[in-house]
């Protein structure tokens, strides 16, 4: 199934007028998308509904508004409110009316009565709200089954339609599309990628002792939000000398100083595409002799696993062809605690995950890696006792016989580091 889905998005991306990030994603893709779903749909006698964000879930006074991702991967459409209805031979986008009162907040919406609904939209049928539960259950009588996304947070706003009717979950017909990357796909991908390396390198030019881990924080999210990204990945972590061991750190509020390392896990989300890079530098310019082994250890770890990243690999931290196995195989070879134990033990998370539309991308760890799988793989040792915390990650495309890195202009090398710290502006 993966190598077909990967070849036909890749025909769809060559027949696009141009893959680059300037165009984004064409409307022949999302087509496409919505096609493979529907062939599984005819298979099964059954139709997915899915419903798009609100204003309400996602958007307030002091966040824009974003569309779930799952939505966006199927439509393309961004304003709030909307629901899909696919079935084997039809697709319906479904929109709210025009309400003049929350435009005056928010700004102008299409309405379904709009001249240029379809054509704006990329839909031949795009009906009102009001719609939708007359054509749903025209739908209903003649299916086997019934697809909705369930979450274990939330429950499907169509169980209060349908009783006690099984619901399938649509995760199993959507997540292994969103797995594996088109060219368009890649190339929004990559820009989100090369902003983000320019936000680190305006960091490694300003980080020195004395100064705080927001000012640092500032800095990197100003470089990608003045490109054009819409928001960060998730929040900055900027972690140094203690912060940096812990793992998820992001109050970004403590002085940084000489002698400590710094550990900053930051990128931006650019055309709804996440980037996931994290770097750890010394403050002062210069690794200690333990910061260096430690570095050192994690970067080999690192490329130890990237160099074995190909099809038929996992991220799974246990069983055959375990990329992860191989990582920590690695540091407890090359390493030790203070105490004479293997270095590994300090290795406290998993080896990395799949990034698209979320920074967390659909994609299970046990799951065999297949081209077209966008992954980071990021080794860290955390040493609370030594106040020493390294992660080096760097995101990973997966290719027919091997792997590529994405990310590989952004140096990882200490002595490249140390090299560009010295040039740094003062």
């Amino acid at each position: 199934m993966f190598p077909r889905i990967w070849a036909l998005l890749c025909l769809v991306g060559a027949a696009a007028q141009a893959v680059d990030a300037s165009r984004g994603i064409q409307p022949d893709e999302y087509r496409l998308r919505r096609g493979k779903v529907r062939e599984i749909l005819a298979k099964d006698k059954g139709i997915l509904v899915l419903y798009g964000a609100s204003e309400d879930e996602r958007g307030d006074l002091r966040s824009r508004f974003f569309q779930e991702a799952n939505f966006y991967y199927l439509t393309g459409w961004t304003e709030p409110g909307a629901r899909l209805l696919l079935t084997a031979t039809d697709e319906y986008l479904f929109l709210p009316p025009r309400n003049e009162t929350k435009e005056r907040y928010t700004g102008r919406k299409v309405a379904p009565s709009d001249a240029n609904a379809t054509s704006f939209t990329g839909f031949t049928d795009v009906l009102p709200n009001g719609r939708f539960e007359v054509t749903f259950f025209q739908k209903l009588e003649t299916t086997e089954k019934l697809y909705a996304l369930i979450s274990v947070n939330r429950q499907s706003p169509l169980r209060r339609l349908v009783g006690q009717r099984p619901i399938e979950n649509a995760a199993p017909l959507i997540f292994p599309l969103r797995q594996v990357k088109s060219p368009a796909e890649l190339a929004l991908i990559q820009r989100s990628i090369d902003v983000s390396i320019d936000a680190h390198r305006a960091a490694w030019n300003r980080a020195t002792p004395g100064l705080f881990e927001y000012q640092v924080s500032a800095t990197m999210t100003n470089v990608y939000f003045e490109a054009g990204c819409e928001r960060s990945s998730y929040p900055p972590i900027v972690g140094s000398g203690p912060n940096s061991t812990i793992l998820h750190y992001n109050r970004n509020d403590r002085r940084m100083d000489a002698g400590e390392v710094l550990l900053m896990d930051v990128a931006g989300e650019c055309s709804m595409y996440a980037a996931d890079i994290t770097r750890t530098i010394p403050v002062n310019g210069k690794f200690s002799d333990r910061e260096r082994e430690i570095y050192n250890i994690v970067l080999g770890a690192q490329r130890a696993a990237i160099a074995a990243v190909k099809p038929g690999m996992r991220l799974a931290k246990e069983g055959e062809n375990s990329l992860f196995q191989i990582a920590v195989e690695y540091m407890n070879q090359h390493g030790k605690s203070l105490k004479g134990e293997p270095i590994g033990k300090y290795f406290t998370h998993g080896l990395g995950h799949h990034v698209g539309l979320e920074v967390h991308d659909p994609g299970l760890p046990a799951t065999p890696l297949v081209p077209g799988n966008v992954i980071t793989i990021e080794p860290g040792l955390y040493i609370p006792e030594e106040g020493i915390g390294v992660r080096i990650e760097d995101m990973v495309l997966v290719t027919e016989d091997g792997s590529k890195v994405l990310t590989a202009a952004l140096p990882a090398d200490p002595e490249a580091i140390e090299q560009a710290l010295h040039a740094r502006k003062r």
